[in-house]
């Protein structure tokens, strides 16, 4: 999709700058966590830089025309006044919240204990409602310590205490064979992990769906080439247009970008989504995302989770977090502002 452009006005001079209806904060780190002052400050200036992470040209992002706002977390806790400042400027938002259960192994040291993020995640279903807080089981770690069954285990007791405070399960599978820098964090941390067989993907997939049957809630797979919807598994949209379309009903501009495409006979055929709207081209090809920019920064998160892909390091995410000017344009480790 092709944003509209807008002027801006920047320390450097005027600038062009993207002007998308739909955010996302963030694929690539923890805002909510660790930059919601960051974000506050940047929603008051009215736009932010986004650094290219392969090296690109920089691209400017205004909120001139945002409609609505979807972000990523594993400790929500920290961020409640970003939230609460977006219910103030009346943009519709949900948040995805993801709630492993590795505490016994310490693959997310920087997290909350798991009882205290249980807590925390019901706590907020119960200020936003729950169908504006997803649960991601995200991502399944197969190892020695974490074999299918104790996964499904773990799975199973957390469904248990979250159906009631959400409707969706996220999950995913951890493909080690596309990161090598997620192997080698594995390694370092002596983690002795492997990626799934197909075979074990399928009949993991049935038994969530089985699990997500008995507790109520609506299960999908993010990202995955694989089809699992014979079990009942909807292919992943964490920009999911029919629920941003549900939080904005009356929203024209939303009911635009993000309904169906017709023709004079119904639908365009073979267009992807939900009943038909539109897929972000940006993103993979088993990514049913719609179209939203990403504001986030790599390298950038104080988790620590040995399994992270959008970390270089764990030592280099908690520095990398603890460096970020809460005033810089970009969300990044401090240092000087670009001036392109």
């Amino acid at each position: 999709m092709r944003w509209p452009r807008v002027d801006i006005d920047t320390p450097h001079g005027p600038r062009q700058a993207i002007a998308p209806a739909v955010i996302t904060a963030s694929r690539a780190t923890d805002i909510p966590a660790f930059h919601s002052g960051w974000m506050l400050n940047r929603l008051a200036v009215g736009w932010c830089r986004w650094d290219n992470p392969f090296g690109g040209p920089a691209q400017y992002v205004s909120f001139a025309r945002l409609r609505a706002v979807v972000l990523f977390t594993k400790n929500p806790r920290p961020g409640l006044g970003l939230l609460r400042e977006l219910e103030r400027r009346s943009l519709p938002f949900y948040i995805h919240v993801t709630l492993n259960d590795y505490e016994t192994e310490g693959w997310e040291s920087g997290l909350p204990s798991l009882d205290q993020r249980v807590q925390n995640f019901a706590e907020l279903s119960h200020q936003l409602g729950r169908e504006r807080v997803i649960w991601r089981f995200d991502p399944l770690l197969c190892s020695e310590a974490t074999p299918p069954p104790e996964l499904l285990r773990r799975l199973e007791s957390l469904c248990e205490r979250l159906h009631a405070h959400t409707e969706r399960l996220v999950f995913s599978f951890a493909h080690l064979e596309r990161y090598a820098k997620v192997r080698r964090n594995l390694t370092a941390a002596g983690v002795r992990a492997r990626s799934f067989t197909t075979a074990e993907m399928r009949d993991m997939a049935g038994r969530i769906a089985d699990l997500c049957r008995v507790w109520g809630l609506a299960p999908t797979a993010c990202g995955e080439e694989l089809d699992f919807t014979d079990c009942g598994i909807e292919r992943g949209r964490c920009v999911d247009p029919a629920l941003l379309l549900r939080l904005a009903p009356d929203d024209a501009e939303l009911a635009r970008l993000y309904g169906p495409r017709r023709t004079g006979q119904g639908l365009l055929p073979g267009a992807p989504g939900p009943a038909g709207s539109p897929k972000d081209a940006g993103q993979r090809k088993a990514c049913g995302c719609a179209p939203a920019k990403d504001i986030g920064g790599y390298t950038t998160c104080g988790h620590g989770c040995v399994y992270c892909y959008a970390n270089s390091s764990p030592d280099a995410g908690r520095r990398n977090a603890a460096r970020v000017d809460a005033h810089s344009e970009a969300l990044k480790p401090g240092g000087a502002e670009s001036m392109g």
